[in-house]
């Protein structure tokens, strides 16, 4: 009975502890309350005190970002518009131009260019480079592409430089080009022991071969470009012409553009890129981001510009850049289409995107300096690089989009005194999508809204890899192979919403889009204006990005 007595008063003694305990916690709060408040209530004021005054900066900073951005797509379409009209023009001369001279043999034109010898002597050496890694789906298309270019067979060598890491896939590459060999096709089969510089290092070591080093020209094209028998009589007879000239850029088509949603809105996002940015870059001063792949080099060019250099993500830019402060001059030839295959998932698409943004703002940020000294180059052709190809195309551009329809439209809500111009909002947005559209295919226009949307959404991702390429951070120099499907016939399924629980989330993706779509309805039920039209069409598009819904997945 003691015992238990105890046990009671215990318990009594406990419970009045924890209720002296409560009470002096609730008193301290109690006690707190108003301080707490009071700071409160001055971080309130010192933030709406701050806020109007910083997002009006920032609505006038946008307002000069968009209309640099308008400029320059205003400047780019012009100059390509000439250009074309005065090709035209040039066509419509009876006995001028590629048209009077169609049918003819094109070996019969290059003998002509090479001053007419009769014999394969009078043709320039040709290497075709084919850089490849783990290619299973495209190495016959690349390799077969090349050796039925039309070319004298001892003035043609293919060099299939393999950078597989499968044994089964390096062993497959080998047997096509030994195939094509006994065709009588001079192709040379080469292997590295380590993937050192990635593409990059993989050109470089092709060009170090003695047979290498005896070709005046070097076309190269990735593993899924297959360009036409023709491609070399289109594109070397520019270069035999002009000593001066470094490199003949064609354009590209695709296979499988109309694969899926995504593949179709980057057809509409690459067109415009050949047909205004590329022919406007080469009339206006020679010089243009190199592509990569269907181009043709001198390569006197590419040895005295210091050959190709891995330290970017974007080897060929790099190397466009440094032939063209030393004075080499390029060309862009539209009307020579080359095959070749997009990305048809978004995981492919990311990472192709990171890099194509990360590469040019570190290469930007190491030249920048070596741009402003360069003896070789005019003043206007350094404003044209610096200024336009790299400033208001790239980064300029890229943050408008992303943070005036993102993350300033949807603070002002909140500070309705924040006044954003008609024009800044409606109009100079409106003329810069139609000049946009101008390189869209007719068959495609119904998917502008869309795809206006997309590039939006798209913007967060390469200004999130133009910081990291700027600061030189974490994955600036990440290179992740673009997956390639090859067949474009072979069966592909939509990704549906269930399969997004095996997919990666896309964290910044998710958020803003779900920003967009708590702004969309506020302005819905509460605002005066139409933000909401633009905002739950965007936030869909960014849920769509954040759970990769877009694209399509091969069935196994």
């Amino acid at each position: 009975m003691q015992q238990g007595g105890d046990l009671h008063q215990a318990a009594a003694l406990l419970a009045s502890a924890g209720d002296a305990f409560a009470l002096e916690v609730n008193r301290i709060v109690v006690s707190l309350s108003p301080v707490v408040d009071t700071v409160l209530e001055q971080l309130l004021r010192a933030w709406s005190f701050l806020a109007v005054p910083l997002l009006t900066g920032a609505v006038t900073l946008c307002m000069a970002m968009s209309v640099m951005v308008l400029a320059e797509k205003v400047f780019l379409g012009t100059v390509s518009a000439a250009a074309n009209l005065f090709r035209s023009r040039r066509r419509r001369r009876p006995g001028k131009g590629r048209s009077a001279r169609r049918g003819v043999d094109p070996a019969v034109l290059l003998d002509e260019e090479a001053g007419g010898g009769g014999g394969s002597a009078a043709f320039p050496m040709v290497l075709v480079q084919i850089p490849m890694y783990n290619e299973r789906e495209v190495y016959q298309l690349s390799i077969g592409a090349a050796c039925r270019l039309t070319w004298p067979a001892d003035r043609l060598i293919v060099q299939v430089l393999d950078d597989s890491t499968d044994a089964a896939i390096k062993e497959l590459v080998r047997a096509e080009c030994e195939k094509w060999a006994s065709c009588g096709v001079d192709v040379r089969y080469e292997a590295r022991n380590d993937r050192a510089g990635h593409k990059a290092g993989n050109l470089t070591e092709g060009m170090r071969h003695d047979y290498a080093r005896q070709c005046e020209f070097v076309a190269i094209f990735d593993a899924d470009f297959q360009p036409a028998p023709e491609f070399l009589a289109d594109t070397v007879p520019l270069l035999l012409r002009d000593p001066s000239l470094a490199l003949v850029q064609t354009r590209w088509e695709f296979v499988n553009a109309d694969e899926c949603l995504l593949t179709r809105m980057q057809e509409m996002s690459m067109d415009y890129h050949f047909k205004v940015e590329q022919q406007a870059g080469s009339s206006l001063c020679s010089f243009f981001g190199y592509n990569g792949s269907a181009g043709v080099w001198r390569r006197q060019a590419i040895e005295e510009s210091g050959g190709w250099d891995d330290r970017t993500t974007a080897e060929d830019m790099d190397l466009a850049l440094r032939a063209a402060l030393l004075g080499w001059e390029f060309v862009y030839v539209g009307a020579v289409k080359v095959k070749s295959e997009l990305p048809s998932s978004l995981k492919a698409y990311r990472s192709q995107q990171h890099r194509w943004s990360c590469g040019p703002a570190l290469l930007f940020k190491k030249m920048f300096w070596e741009i402003l000294a360069a003896k070789e180059v005019s003043i206007w052709k350094k404003f044209y690089i610096v200024y336009d190809f790299f400033i208001a195309r790239r980064i300029v551009s890229t943050f408008f989009t992303f943070f005036f329809f993102t993350v300033l439209l949807p603070a002002k809500l909140l500070f309705p005194q924040v006044e954003i111009p008609a024009w800044e909002m409606i109009y100079i947005p409106m003329v810069t999508t139609l000049l946009n559209s101008v390189g869209i295919p007719q068959r495609s226009l119904h998917l502008v809204v869309p795809w206006i949307t997309f590039e939006n959404a798209m913007a967060l991702h390469r200004f999130k890899a133009i910081l990291i390429g700027l600061f030189e951070a974490g994955r600036a120099n990440e290179w992740i192979v673009t997956h390639k499907s090859g067949n474009v016939g072979r069966k592909v399924k939509s990704i549906t919403p269930g399969d997004y629980l095996k997919q990666r989330f896309h964290g910044l993706e998710l958020l803003m889009g779900a920003l967009l779509l708590v702004s969309g309805c506020y302005d819905f039920l509460y605002g005066h204006g139409y933000f909401y039209l633009f905002a739950l069409p965007q936030s869909i598009m960014y849920f769509m990005i954040g759970f990769e819904l877009l694209g399509v997945s091969v069935c196994s």
